[in-house]
């Protein structure tokens, strides 16, 4: 009988063997990059060819001088510096300051949002799904995860900044220069790195990726709410309180402040700090939050497809309601001043007559009600594709297990998407309606404002029979479905000011549907949605049934 005796230096064992607490966050990072090679770059892309077409059409909105001075003009008010930034910019009419003016609050919201999804994706939702846990058995520290995350946002940041200094710099426009476009594009990665932060200090609280990054989103709207309510007053005080305020204050193309950007830095850190340091108060897989106990028994609602589904979602349809409310009530805020505003823009106006508007503020009323919608679809979609979630995550398999047939279950997250984005849509058209009506004194804009709002129901149902098709027949290309509310807002809002041709607005769901209060309603269209959306959900329910359900 023989021994075979393994010879080599044995592993070392304790602490030489774990390594330190950021042990494996290269290995994390280029993991993260990986699975996020399309994601990230898609969202670069969207940034940066947005701005870059946004500042090329100023060349045709504002041919000459006198053109930029009555666009300047027709912001200079309460409402308008609320929407777009602080009244510093205007002392300059050149493109430069004019794409800032416009653009950047807005796109600061978009690259936080892209911050927030990266940080939460890869760290709350690696612990949902139990992932974290199998990395975390091997050699990897513990603060490894969210440095790997932190690490991309930043690269992704830097990246878009770097892209959109050079590309803005490449158009060659008049007022538009490196030095301006290096802070523009550094105002960019400023924001993301803060919301980043954020959101590294929401995945400590809570157990649920999802509450954590609705945690994170809500940070930004009061960040944004802030901003906008310190531009609209007397006193910026408000605005100096957001870092979105901070972002505008550095005046690209007007002074090129860096300090401002310095303060985003400083609490980005101070957020990753804190998230550092709370992260060791938990353990994998935990919140700080302590979870609630539920009830000891289920209610007779909770029992059925669509009651479960209706808990679920409850969460995220709460935030899209109340979000597109407020949304709503600051378009109509300044729905009075509309005439003003776009008066002497010739492509704008162009643009709301191509509508068919009696006057600006109606057909001003229809472009803003696009905007709104694609909000709502967003809703739409990731409410329609939440069976995939509940399937990859293995949490479907226990239920259909049971006598729930899987049309049954799905069918309740459909019935939940297709009646919470009508539900949200209605909110959206209420709060756009009740302030219009106080900004204008016509009180009959209410129920035309909601009635043009709910107009958009069945293209929603279009889009959620869409994304219904991919989950039951595609179920990897799933996340194609974003598509539709993408295009819909390019070629539905940007398309109408830079003339796209009109076949490209005929592709999308949303082009068939009467422009209310602009265009008179005409039934036809909305009944063929509908009916392509019930054919559509049927397609793919009926997919759904016959491939095989993604197990564990």
């Amino acid at each position: 009988m023989t021994t075979a005796t393994a010879t080599g230096t044995p592993a070392p064992a304790g602490p030489a063997a774990r390594g330190t607490a950021l042990t494996g966050t290269g290995t994390l990072i280029r993991f993260a990059l990986r699975r996020d090679r399309v994601r990230l770059p898609v969202w670069i892309l969207a940034l940066l060819l947005s701005t870059l077409a946004t500042a090329d059409s100023f060349r045709t909105l504002y041919r000459d001088p006198q053109d930029r001075a009555n666009a300047v003009e027709s912001v200079d008010s309460p409402a308008g510096l609320a929407m777009s930034g602080p009244r510093h910019y205007l002392v300059d009419d050149g493109f430069g300051s004019l794409l800032s003016h416009q653009m950047l609050g807005f796109t600061a919201v978009l690259v936080g949002l892209m911050s927030v999804l990266v940080i939460t994706r890869h760290t709350r939702a690696e612990e949902e799904t139990g992932r974290a846990e199998l990395v975390r058995s091997g050699v990897v520290g513990r603060h490894a995860q969210l440095a790997a995350a932190l690490s991309v946002a930043l690269l992704a940041d830097v990246v878009l900044a770097l892209l959109l200094a050079l590309g803005l710099t490449g158009l060659g426009m008049d007022g538009v220069d490196a030095t301006g476009s290096l802070v523009y594009g550094s105002a960019h990665a400023a924001a993301g790195l803060v919301f980043a932060g954020v959101a590294a200090v929401t995945v400590q609280f809570t157990a649920h990726a999802r509450a954590a990054s609705g945690t994170a989103l809500a940070a930004i709207g009061v960040a944004y709410v802030l901003r906008a309510a310190g531009d609209s007053g007397e006193s910026d005080t408000l605005s100096w309180l957001s870092p979105i305020g901070w972002v505008q204050r550095s005046y690209p193309y007007v002074d090129n402040r860096w300090w401002p950007l310095l303060l985003c830095l400083a609490l980005a850190a101070a957020c990753a700090t804190a998230g550092f340091v709370l992260s060791t108060r938990r353990d994998v897989g935990a919140g700080l939050r302590p979870e609630k106990l539920g009830s000891p028994t289920a209610s007779a609602a909770l029992a059925t497809p669509v009651g479960l589904a209706l808990r679920l979602h409850r969460g995220m349809l709460t935030g899209f309601g109340a979000g597109l409310f407020l949304m709503g009530a600051m378009y109509g805020a300044i729905l009075g001043d509309a005439e003003d505003m776009l008066a002497g823009i010739d492509e704008i106006e162009e643009a709301l007559e191509r509508l068919g508007g009696a006057s600006i503020a109606e057909s001003f009323a229809s472009m803003v009600m696009v905007v709104l919608t694609v909000v709502a679809a967003v809703y739409v979609v990731m409410a329609a594709l939440r069976p995939r979630s509940e399937e990859t995550a293995g949490r479907a398999e226990p239920l259909l297990a049971t006598g729930l047939s899987r049309t049954r279950w799905a069918g309740g997250h459909l019935a939940v998407a297709v009646g919470g984005g009508t539900a949200v849509l209605l909110l959206a058209g209420l709060g756009f309606g009740i302030a219009g009506a106080a900004s204008t004194g016509d009180a009959g804009l209410v129920p035309d404002l909601v009635g043009a709002a709910l107009v958009y129901a069945p293209a929603l149902w279009v889009t959620a029979g869409v994304a219904v098709v991919l989950f039951g027949w595609f179920p990897r290309a799933g996340q194609a479905a974003w598509t539709v509310p993408v295009y819909a807002f390019v070629v539905g809002y940007l398309g109408q000011i830079l003339r796209f041709p009109g076949w490209m607005n005929n592709l999308s769901p949303f082009g068939h549907v009467p422009r209310l209060p602009a265009a008179d309603l005409h039934w036809t269209p909305l009944v063929l949605l509908t009916l392509v959306a019930a054919g559509l959900m049927w397609l793919g329910l009926t997919g759904f049934r016959r491939r095989d359900l993604e197990t564990k």
